[in-house]
């Protein structure tokens, strides 16, 4: 049965610059790249990569930034702890630290707009 996502791509103009900023998002490197791929491994043990959209196969008539790569972590100290660093290293803040329905999160985008999102669920009280 297939019900447990193990590996997200997002396609993107340059692996290169990609592979920078994600990088100092998930503060290590790939486990493989090529110029024109690369893939991360998450401390869950999912994968990440990166793929020039030019070379995905078959091609790709839109690349759109219709989603979202999410992370839960622990608590609100934690999104923003992960907040601070993000924005010191210039990630484009798309939403600032906010109190949503599903709990406190902020939004990123990488160089190509994908949208990233740290979130905690809200405190049980």
């Amino acid at each position: 049965m297939i019900n447990t996502p193990f590996t997200v791509i997002y396609y993107v103009s340059n692996v290169a610059t990609s592979c920078a900023f994600y990088t100092r998002i998930f503060e290590h490197g790939p486990i493989e790249s090529s110029p024109n791929f690369a893939m991360y491994e998450l401390k869950s043990g999912a994968k990440f990569g990166l793929w020039t959209v030019d070379d995905v196969a078959p091609n790709v008539a839109s690349p759109g930034t219709s989603g979202e790569l999410a992370f839960r972590v622990e608590d609100q100290s934690e999104v923003d702890a992960i907040f601070a660093r993000w924005k010191t290293d210039k990630a484009d803040i798309a939403q600032a630290p906010t109190t949503m329905d599903f709990g406190y999160t902020f939004t990123v985008l990488d160089p190509d707009g994908h949208r990233l999102r740290v979130f905690s669920y809200p405190t049980q009280g």
